[in-house]
This record gives structure tokens, sequence and C-alpha cells, in this order.
């Protein structure tokens, strides 16, 4: 079978891919896309029902489209997303190529470049960008091996609520994607159970404005590196039913019964950390602090912003905090299904290349790999705190583009001694 080849290829068809397409396109630079299955797959197969994007139309998307029919402070359901991706891949015209799984990735001996094994194939690229992402596998804890009648899901597989047999439902998981589950569940009938550890909880809106804009008049979309302890922070914010902001004691106050971290399993019974009400005022201080900043800025410039004094209210204590549950009889509380929203972790077992860290994690300066030629792109703090978001992601594949076009150039290069006539 004859040997493909191309300047660079790109593994993966989500947003990381076709903003690479796009910027390696405009620098003239030879590429193919491949995609196992189809293109923004995750958000179609791997999502909720009711999922909707945690950030508002004008700013989660790449500069060149709009959300067609959409009003720009909305917030895109999940197929929009995945729709708004297909279109955009047309548009820019990316050669894409679906259905393709890349098994292997190795540096030819010898020579530049390296060899791809794929499902279809092999092919021969100067260049591989990696562009899958840190979200690729489901994380879910070996804690509760043997609970009979208990059905545990990963937050990857759950669809709505009719789709769990009936009782009670544990959320283990208080960030953006376990929250917003949880809210549904309990608004739908359920009992519902909250397993919440520590956490940043932004306003959804502030004194008329999307959280979204205030970290970026506040410089924090641009931050290079995250403070101690928060590269990979837990964000509970929600785009769901308009947007609003998440407050888990106005949760509670609703009938949500909140715990803290799980912890540990036996017989039949679950615990939890005793850190419930140390997670709420982390997350509480969070908000505030935000507030105030957001408070500050519009003073210094002299921007004429509604007050919002509501925000500043904070909920009362709801019981299950101030009388934490430690212990929890999964058949006493009647819970018939455990849904993990506990993340993700990468899988680059494809790459047998040594570019990862004794952790597993890529080695790179702003998704510029060690090895050359090859390059990540989709990671969270890749180059800024916005990088894992669709419009930052845009903005580290044209740092990656400009690099291998370069690169190309100096590869290209030959002294005038060498030119023929």
């Amino acid at each position: 079978m004859a040997v493909e080849t191309v300047d660079t290829l790109v593994v993966g068809a989500g947003q990381a891919g076709i903003a690479m397409s796009e910027h390696l396109g405009k620098a003239g630079v030879s590429h193919l896309v491949l995609e196992r299955s189809r293109i923004a797959e995750r958000w179609r197969s791997e999502r909720w029902d009711s999922l909707v994007a945690n950030g508002p139309a004008w700013h989660d998307r790449f500069p060149g489209m709009e959300f067609p029919d959409l009003d720009p402070d909305g917030f895109p359901a999940k197929d929009a997303v995945a729709d708004y991706f297909e279109a955009y891949a047309r548009q820019i015209n990316a050669p894409i190529r679906c259905g393709v799984e890349v098994r292997s990735v190795e540096r030819h001996i010898g020579r530049p470049g390296f060899r791809v094994e794929t499902s279809q194939g092999v092919i021969d690229a100067q260049n591989v960008v990696a562009a899958t992402g840190a979200f690729q596998v489901p994380v879910v804890p070996d804690l509760i091996a043997n609970a009979p009648g208990i059905t545990q899901m990963h937050s990857t597989k759950y669809r709505n609520p009719g789709q769990l047999a009936e009782g009670a439902v544990l959320v283990i998981g208080a960030g953006s994607s376990g929250t917003q589950i949880a809210e549904e569940l309990m608004l739908s009938g359920r009992k519902v159970y909250l397993s919440v550890g520590p956490h940043d909880r932004p306003p959804r809106a502030y004194r008329g404005r999307d959280f979204c804009w205030w970290l970026g008049v506040l410089g924090k979309w641009d931050m290079e590196t995250p403070g101690p302890g928060a590269e990979h922070v837990t964000i509970a914010v929600s785009g769901a039913r308009g947007g609003h902001t998440i407050d888990f004691r106005r949760l509670a106050g609703k009938g949500m019964i909140l715990v803290g971290r799980t912890n540990g399993f036996e017989g039949t019974s679950l615990s939890f950390s005793d850190d419930l009400a140390t997670n709420l005022d982390r997350g509480d201080a969070n908000y505030m602090a935000l507030l105030d900043e957001a408070d500050a800025y519009a003073a210094k410039n002299g921007i004429d912003l509604p007050e919002d004094p509501e925000a500043r209210r904070i909920e009362p204590q709801p019981d299950c905090v101030a009388n934490p549950i430690l212990n929890l009889d999964l058949a006493q509380a009647g819970i018939t299904t455990i849904i993990w929203a506990t993340g993700f972790s990468s899988d680059y077992r494809w790459l047998k290349l040594d570019v990862f860290d004794e952790r597993g994690r890529p080695k790179h300066q702003r998704g510029v790999s060690a090895e050359r030629g090859i390059y990540f792109l989709g990671l969270p703090w890749q180059s800024r705190r916005g990088s894992s978001f669709i419009w930052g992601v845009w903005h580290d594949a044209k740092h990656i583009a400009d690099r291998i076009s370069t690169q190309r150039k100096y590869n290209e290069y030959r002294p005038s001694s060498q030119k023929v006539g």
C-alpha cells in the first residue's frame, strides 16, 4: 500500500483541530486533519440533552463566524455548537477526513518526520499536532466497587432524568457539569444529593455584564500561569435556562442535599469529608473577590453600570451545611443512581515519543514540544487561562501555525551556491 505524505498532520477535528486547520491554511502549509468519529463528536454524543455552552454566543466562538439565528447574549445548545464547528470547517475548506483513527506516531530514523499508522494506512508527516485536548478519558474513581442496586455512570453517559431508574440520585463533583445535572434532576422532582469539593464560583453576570466580559476587561483570561493549586480548580458556572449564578446554599434551600467530598465506601455506606462549609466559604470568597475587582474597575474607569446589591446577598446557612452528613447509607437514602462528574484525563498512548513528564502530561512551551515537529493544542493553561475555551484555542493555534510555517521556511532554504542556474 502506498504511503501518503503530508507536511502537517492534525489529530482531532474538534475546536482545536478546526482552529489549527484555519491557521495552517492561511500560512500555506499543506495539512490533513484526521478525526476518528465526526466533527465535534463529543458535543453530540458525550453530553446531556439540555446542555448549553457556559459562555455567551458573542464570546465563545471563533472570530470568523457568529452563531446563526442566536441572540449574541444567549447560550448555544450542544447541537448548535457542533453544527457551528461543522459549518466553520466548510467555510475554511478544512481538509478533514472522518472515521480514521490514529494508532501510532513514531519518529523516522535517519530522516526528518514521523511515521503515522492509522486505521486506513500509513501517513508520512513532517509535523504532527495533537489536537485532541486534555478532556479525553472520563475519570471514575475506583471507590464504589460493589453496590448492588446502584447504577453508576460518568456524566458523559447521562442524558436526561427519564433515563434513570426511580429513586434518589447522588452526583459526585460540583463543577459546572455536576451542578447543572444535579439541578436538572432536582427540578424534575428527584431527591438529589450533591458532593461538593473546593471550587471557584464566579457570578453568571454582575452589573449587567456577563462574567466572561468581566474576566476579559480585568485581564484574567490572559493570565499566563495559574496561582498555587489553581491549575485544575473546579469552576461552577451555568448557562442553563438563560444563564444564572450557581449558589449552592440556594440550591439547598430548594431541597438539594449537599455533602462534602466523597472519600470512602464500606458495606452500603459512603463517607464524606467534614469540609462542606469550608468549601462553600472558599467559593463565596472567590465570588466576592471578583465583585470587588469589578466594582473597583468600574469606578476607576468611570464606567456607568447599574448597581447590583442583590448579587452580594448570601443565602442563610442550610441545615445540611450546619449539620453535615458524614456517613450515608445508600439503601436507606433510596439512592439508585450515582453520577460521577469527576472530570477527564488525557490519552496520548498513540504518541510513541518521549514528550511527556513523569505524570504523563505533555512537556511543552505554549504547545511546542521539545521533540521537533510535535505540537499540542487544546490544553488547559497552554498559553493563558483562556486556552481551553473556543476563542482561546483559536489564538493558540495561530502561534503553533506560525512556528510550523517559520520552521518550514528554514528547512526549505538552500544557499545560493546550491541553486541551479
